[in-house]
């Protein structure tokens, strides 16, 4: 008997394991710039539990958490996040860091961007028909390119140059590095520093204001989706905005560059 109830206790034990995971739907940048190659690790040392991370523009990844799911939502649209809250879909948004976005672009600047202005910068851009990649897929940095875009007399008409790609801000960025001439695209900072394949690219914008980028993290509702791993999911919210995770997040570089800035206020 006592051997039934040491292996029924085994059982429990490793039931217990393999539901130590959570799903955390997020942005392709954090993903793309490394990020979570960094703290995920760490989160699971201290936790023990696993994370799965699909990483999609920050609009799918909302309909992602809005459909149940993901138990985390991790993303950079504080307008689209408030009305995700609003909606009953969580209980609250925190904020965890931020960055900038950088407008790239080929080092001859032929279109003549240079500068700390977005909103004059693609003015420039679309008056010199230059080429631009747009992410054109509902992400968090398509929202704040349309709207640098609509602060700009020329948002009815961009430009011949100006192409929707549908894609991640990688394959963005891979696009413009590809292109004849290369390509104007606007990017995150943490992402372009992580990548590697820059051609003859370079950020020729940075330092306006209206460039800050600020990442939200929310636990999507058991009320809405009772299978959401709540109890995992509220130790990740509670890690990812506490010291070590805040902590972590401050220590993530590259080439001695710190990619994003924590700013969780408790």
């Amino acid at each position: 008997m006592a051997a039934v109830v040491g292996t029924s206790a085994l059982l429990g034990s490793a039931t217990a394991l393999a539901q130590a995971s959570i799903v955390i739907a997020s942005t392709t940048s954090t993903e793309q710039s490394g990020l979570f190659g960094h703290l995920l690790p760490e989160f699971k040392k201290a936790t023990g539990i696993d994370v799965k991370v699909v990483a999609l523009g920050t609009g799918q990844a909302i309909d992602m958490a809005r459909r149940g799911d993901a138990d985390v939502l991790f993303v950079h649209d504080k307008v689209a996040e408030e009305k995700f809250v609003a909606d009953g879909f969580a209980a609250k948004r925190q904020e965890v860091m931020y960055n900038d976005f950088v407008l790239i672009g080929p080092k001859a600047d032929p279109a003549g961007t240079k500068g700390r202005d977005i909103v004059a910068a693609l003015k420039k851009v679309a008056t010199a028909n230059a080429p631009f990649i747009s992410r054109g897929d509902k992400s968090g940095t398509h929202a704040a390119e349309l709207r640098f875009w609509k602060m700009t007399d020329t948002d009815a008409n961009k430009g011949s140059g100006y192409k929707e790609c549908g894609c991640g801000m990688g394959p963005a960025l891979n696009i413009a590095a590809s292109a004849a001439q290369g390509a104007y695209v606007l990017a995150d900072r943490g992402t372009w520093l992580n990548f590697k394949n820059r051609a003859d690219l370079a950020i020729l914008v940075e330092g306006d204001q209206r460039l800050f980028n600020q990442y939200g993290v929310m636990l999507v509702s058991a009320a809405k989706h009772p299978q959401v791993k709540t109890a995992e999911g509220q130790k990740f919210v509670d890690w990812v905005t506490g010291p070590a995770g805040q902590a972590s997040i401050a220590a993530y570089k590259i080439g001695g560059e710190q990619l994003f800035f924590p700013n969780a206020v408790k």
